[in-house]
């Protein structure tokens, strides 16, 4: 009778360390979805900005046609990328295409005079510090998660329940090279 107190106690304490490890990867997939919906946020956020900078720059910069139309069509990818993966590649792009957006902007003294589009830069910047942040903790989350699942004894179960790695945001070329400044 004992022995078979003792196997079920031992079966119970290995079915109770399977399901803690389960629920652990899954509270670390749910928190990366969470972070990349925080990130979402601010980049919808920062498109809805975009679209009322364009509209403001327009009316001062008529012949810039070509750069608004990159930060346009930048923008739209950004709002219709259907995966993380495409979601940041697009964000990189309209990344640089603000850059010469903003570029532009200070060829023409009365649209930095402007109090619009003085506000909207201010916020477009915060809201890019807080893309920053919310990228920050997401690839945080990413990280914990992927050790989770690639070191003992997660790596057992990450593979017979299907938890697959997760990709970060990385820098892109652009933002890893330094500005050239000429005088």
């Amino acid at each position: 009778m004992i022995p078979v107190v003792i196997g079920i106690i031992i079966v119970i304490a290995i079915v109770c360390a399977i399901a803690g490890i389960y629920n652990n990867l899954v509270t670390l997939r749910n928190r990366i979805d969470n972070a990349w919906q925080n990130i979402d946020t601010q980049l919808q956020r920062r498109c809805d900005l975009i679209a009322n900078l364009v509209e403001t720059v327009k009316g001062y910069a008529k012949h810039e046609k070509e750069t608004l139309e990159a930060v346009i069509s930048a923008r739209n990818a950004t709002v219709s990328a259907d995966s993380p993966d495409k979601k940041m590649e697009a964000n990189n792009a309209l990344s640089g295409a603000l850059r010469q957006l903003f570029a532009v902007a200070e060829s023409y003294p009365d649209l930095k005079a402007n109090t619009n589009f003085a506000h909207l830069q201010a916020t477009l910047e915060d809201t890019e510090n807080k893309v920053s942040y919310a990228r920050q903790s997401y690839n945080d989350c990413v990280l914990n998660y992927n050790n989770a699942i690639q070191t003992f004894p997660g790596v057992i179960f990450a593979g017979i329940f299907q938890f697959k790695p997760r990709t970060g945001f990385e820098a892109s070329d652009e933002s890893r090279q330094a500005p050239k400044v000429q005088f």
